[in-house]
């Protein structure tokens, strides 16, 4: 009963099959929209693209789970509930929820004549708007790009020092996904407060 219920929670292009971790993820879904009063008429409409596992340092896993950038915005209103009970189905692994988003590339003015790219499907827009999906609810309130000697970049992202209790322990969750997905080096750290 379950598993056709949870394939309505997994859009998949035609031919494309859903992983394993997809099913459980939709499973969870299909599960938290019964159980939960308060989240089930939210989650009724909502559906998830798709979710990958990705390696944490000490042995830890994380699963993000991407969502179409239409339904961001609904999914926002319930993340941080959604989260917690998604991590404890998922046994204490993290959960992250990020928007999937198109990248153009510059060419993108040439194959279409008369088109401007838009400033939204820029590489660097995508990758700030991934960065602002992995530290929700929690704000950014700086960033500081470090120059090495050995010409790598390093972004220091500062957060929001009342934020600390809640996402303090996942900063280096929060470092190696962007990692994974942007090939960027960041490190998340908050302010000195004086």
């Amino acid at each position: 009963m379950t598993s056709s219920f949870a394939t309505k929670k997994i859009y998949k292009r035609q031919g494309e099959q859903a992983t394993e971790l997809e099913e459980s993820v939709a499973k969870a879904f299909v599960e938290l929209e019964i159980t939960s009063k308060e989240m089930s008429g939210d989650l009724r409409d909502l559906f998830i693209l798709s979710a990958k596992e990705v390696e944490l340092p000490a042995s830890k896993k994380a699963i993000v789970i991407f969502v179409p950038h239409r339904l961001h915005k609904r999914f926002q209103k319930l993340q941080s509930r959604l989260i917690r009970e998604l991590e404890k189905k998922f046994s204490g692994k993290h959960v992250q929820i990020v928007a999937q988003r198109t990248i153009l590339s510059d060419s993108f003015r040439r194959k279409n004549p008369g088109q401007i790219r838009p400033r939204s499907r820029t590489l660097t827009s995508v990758h700030n708007a991934v960065l602002e999906d992995l530290v929700y609810p929690t704000a950014i309130v700086g960033k500081r790009i470090r120059f090495r000697a050995d010409g790598s970049r390093l972004l220091k992202v500062y957060l929001d020092p009342k934020d600390v209790k809640e996402v303090d322990y996942k900063l280096k969750t929060f470092s190696t996904v962007y990692k994974k997905l942007t090939n960027k080096n960041v490190e998340f750290l908050f302010p000195a407060t004086d």
